[in-house]
C-alpha cells in the first residue's frame, strides 16, 4: 500500500508539473509575449465541428437506446398508486431531458459558433438581473410543482390503510420471508415477540392475545385483486427491501422499526399471464437490499387472486395454533376456551386416551 501510494504522488506531481507549464504557456500568449497571428489551438475549428457531430450522433444514439430498450420496460402498473407514480416518473423524466438536451445543445452550439477567430471581440455583461431573475425562478418553481406532486402521492401511500384492508404480514431474515395472514374470523394479526422464537414458531407469535389464535402462515403471497391490502413490514436480522415490481411497491424493512404499505392490485395473475402472452408468469416478491451472501435467492411467489378466489384460498388454511395443537400450553388459562376452538377435535381426544391409558398404568402398578 506504501509503494502504490508512493507511485500515485509521483504521478500527480507530473501532472501538476505539465499543467503549470501548460498555464504558463497560455498566459505569455495572453500578455502577447508571442506572436497573436498563431491561435492558441492549431485544431480550433476541427474541435469545433466536432462538437457539432457529437451532439446529433450523441442525441440520435440515445434516442435510439431509448426505442430499443422499450420492449423490456416493465408493462403498465399493477396497482392504483402505481399509474399515479409511473405518471409522475415519465412527467419528470421529460422535463429532465427536455432540459438535458437544451442546454447541451446550447452548450455545444455556442463552442462552435463562438470559436476563436481573429480579431473577434467578446462582449462583457457584468450583470443581468432579469436573466438571473428567470433562471432562478423557473427552475424553483418547475423543482416545486414536481416535488409537492410527488409529496401528495407519497402521503396517499403511506396514509392510514382503508378499515377493510386484508392485513398481511411479511418478515425479512436471511434469505427468505415468512408471511402471516390475518386469518379468517377478525382480519386483525395477532402481537408478536422475539422472545418467542423457537425452531417452529419462526416469527414469535404471542399466543397470549386472542387474536393470534386464526392467523396462518404460507410460503407464498396471496393478495386480493381490487381490495385494499396492508402489508405490515419486519426485518429479523438485516435490513432488506420488500419489492413488488409490477405494482411498484417497494420499502425497507428494517430491524426494529416496524414499517407499512398499503395498496390495491389491479390486476391478477391470469390477467398479467394474457397480457405478456406469457402462461408460466408468475408475480414475485423480492429483496432490493443486498443481505448477505443469499440475497440473489430471496424471492417468493406471489398470487394476485379474483376476490372470490383469495377468499376460497384463505378458507383452505389452517391456522398456525390448529397445525402446532401443542402451542395451547402458550394460552392462558383465561384463554383456553377460545383457542380450543381453532385445535382440531382428535388433538384432545388423543391427549385424554393418553392420560387414561396412564392413570390405568399406574391403577395396575398400584394393585
Amino acid at each position: 500500500m506504501t509503494y502504490l501510494i508512493g507511485l500515485l504522488s509521483v504521478v500527480f506531481l507530473v501532472l501538476a508539473f505539465m499543467i503549470v507549464s501548460k498555464s504558463m504557456a497560455l498566459s505569455k500568449g495572453i500578455k502577447g509575449e508571442e506572436d497573436s497571428s498563431i491561435p492558441l489551438d492549431g485544431a480550433n475549428n476541427s474541435n469545433a465541428v466536432g462538437f457539432l457531430i457529437f451532439l446529433v450522433l450523441g442525441s440520435i444514439a440515445a434516442a435510439w437506446s431509448f426505442l430499443a430498450s422499450q420492449p423490456d420496460f416493465l408493462p403498465e402498473a399493477a396497482s392504483e398508486h402505481g399509474i399515479k407514480t409511473d405518471n409522475m416518473f415519465w412527467i419528470t423524466m421529460g422535463i429532465i431531458t427536455f432540459v438535458f438536451f437544451l442546454t447541451n445543445a446550447l452548450l455545444f452550439v455556442f463552442a462552435f459558433l463562438y470559436r476563436y477567430k481573429k480579431n473577434n471581440v467578446a462582449t462583457f455583461y457584468p450583470v443581468n438581473h432579469k436573466l438571473e431573475i428567470a433562471w432562478t425562478i423557473v427552475p424553483a418553481i418547475v423543482m416545486a410543482s414536481l416535488v409537492f406532486s410527488g409529496l401528495k402521492v407519497w402521503n396517499e401511500i403511506t396514509a392510514q390503510a382503508p378499515a377493510d384492508a386484508v392485513v398481511i404480514e411479511v418478515t425479512g431474515h436471511q434469505f427468505g420471508w415468512y408471511v402471516r395472514y390475518a386469518g379468517n374470523d377478525d382480519n386483525k394479526l395477532g402481537n408478536q415477540n422475539y422472545k418467542l422464537i423457537d425452531d417452529t414458531n419462526q416469527i414469535g407469535i404471542d399466543f397470549s392475545d386472542e387474536n393470534s389464535f386464526d392467523d396462518f402462515t404460507a410460503n407464498e403471497l396471496h393478495l386480493p385483486k381490487g381490495v385494499p391490502v396492508l402489508l405490515k413490514i419486519k426485518a429479523q436480522d438485516v435490513l432488506h427491501s420488500v419489492y413488488l415490481p409490477y405494482q411498484r411497491v417497494k420499502m425497507d424493512a428494517v430491524p426494529g422499526m416496524p414499517t407499512k404499505f398499503w395498496f390495491k392490485a389491479t390486476k391478477s395473475t391470469e390477467d398479467m399471464r394474457a397480457e405478456l402472452g406469457k402462461s408460466d408468469f408468475n408475480y414475485k416478491l423480492n429483496c432490493t437490499e443486498i443481505c448477505g451472501r443469499g440475497h440473489f435467492g430471496m424471492a417468493i411467489t406471489v398470487f394476485v387472486d379474483e376476490p372470490e378466489d383469495f377468499k376460497a384460498w384463505v378458507a383452505q388454511q389452517k391456522p398456525f395454533l390448529a397445525q402446532n395443537p401443542d402451542y395451547l400450553t402458550k394460552v392462558p388459562e383465561k384463554l383456553k376456551a377460545k383457542a380450543q376452538k381453532y385445535i382440531p377435535v382428535e388433538a384432545p381426544a388423543a391427549e385424554s386416551d393418553s392420560t387414561e391409558a396412564g392413570a390405568g398404568a399406574t391403577a395396575s402398578l398400584r394393585r
